[in-house]
């Protein structure tokens, strides 16, 4: 199967939709499948306000279509809500071609935040963005259900997966956690207002509380809590160590639709605490972590949590079944529209 991916979302960002992006096209090829992705970095782009790192592309839905065309998929994913996807979706519907689209994060949510405009508003936008897709892929039954509350129809389930060869129980720990008083507290993301770091870094449990990532709140936090060890990011076998070297993982966004990141330290043993919101309600059960409105207790009542029931858990999520899921929510494209469209 050929399968032409458009994203607004592409390396050199660090997150998790190109995280999963890149995994499942690596999963895909391996199936044997053909995948072209068309990312910014394929045309002249600007970086966005407030996130210079990621990139907007400038260009026309012609000049999309053309790409889409000549590869000839037998079908078209569009995986962002950003200018390079509308771009694609302008010239599906003006060709007739069938896509489908992903929603990945709480897009409303997180512009309000940055702009202090109701959320109500940008709903809008992702009831126009999504209306035409032949199906709107999710991670979680609780996305889904919320999408169906905000009138966003044919929603299918796209789970996601733990790289089981990187992250286990087994992974070496940084040297400096030898030193750290204990428990260490573990945040693993970007390092941004969404994701309600400051949330944690207030909370008052003794022990350490480490930050891996970055970004444009870092030096902010940096100097409001000097006592929080910042790590920068991480990747590969240092990133599974830190999470496994870890006595609790602490998840404090309200706003993911998924998170990556409580997976993968749940398959290092890791067990989560964070609030009981979309992404971790659908996630952590009650003997791999512990949810709550004080994020304090939650990470108190988590230590309790046996390490052994965290991995066998988070051994669970397979990248396999969800490539497979991500297959079974595509629509194939019959060959005419795409040669009438070329």
């Amino acid at each position: 199967m050929r399968i032409a991916i458009v994203t607004d979302a592409w390396a050199p960002q660090v997150n998790g939709v190109v995280r999963t992006l890149q995994t499942i096209q690596v999963e895909l090829e391996q199936m044997g499948h053909e995948i072209m992705v068309i990312s910014p970095d394929l045309y002249g782009s600007i970086p966005c306000p407030t996130y210079p790192e990621i990139r907007l592309a400038l260009v026309r839905p012609a000049v999309v279509g053309q790409a889409i065309a000549a590869f000839r998929p037998d079908a078209v994913h569009l995986a962002t809500e950003g200018p390079l996807c509308v771009a694609a979706r302008r010239w599906c519907l003006r060709s007739a071609v069938p896509f489908t689209t992903a929603y990945h994060t709480h897009f409303p949510d997180y512009v309000a935040q940055r702009t202090g405009l109701p959320a109500a508003w940008f709903w809008r936008y992702i009831r126009w963005f999504h209306g035409p897709a032949q199906a709107v892929l999710v991670s979680t039954k609780s996305v889904r259900d919320q999408l169906r509350a905000h009138g966003v129809a044919n929603v299918r389930p796209w789970g996601r997966g733990v790289d089981l060869t990187a992250f286990t129980p087994d992974a070496v720990p940084p040297a400096l956690f030898a030193d750290l008083p204990r428990p260490i507290q573990l945040y693993v993301g970007r390092v941004a207002v969404e994701k309600n770091i400051e949330a944690f870094l207030a909370t008052d449990h003794p022990g350490t509380k480490v930050i891996v990532g970055d970004g444009p709140t870092r030096a902010a936090l940096e100097r409001a809590y000097p006592q929080a060890r910042f790590l920068g990011a991480l990747f590969g076998a240092d990133l599974a160590g830190a999470y496994a070297g870890a006595d609790v993982f602490v998840f404090p966004s309200r706003t993911d639709t998924f998170g990556l990141v409580m997976i993968e330290a749940l398959a290092c043993g890791t067990p989560v605490a964070g609030y009981p919101v979309t992404g971790p309600i659908d996630i952590v059960t009650p003997e791999t972590g512990a949810l709550s409105d004080d994020l304090g207790t939650a990470i108190a009542q988590a230590l309790s949590c046996d390490r052994a029931a965290c991995a066998a858990y988070g051994r669970s999520f397979s990248w396999e079944r969800s490539a497979q899921e991500f297959l079974s929510g595509l629509h194939a494209i019959d060959p005419l529209l795409i040669d009438s469209a070329a």
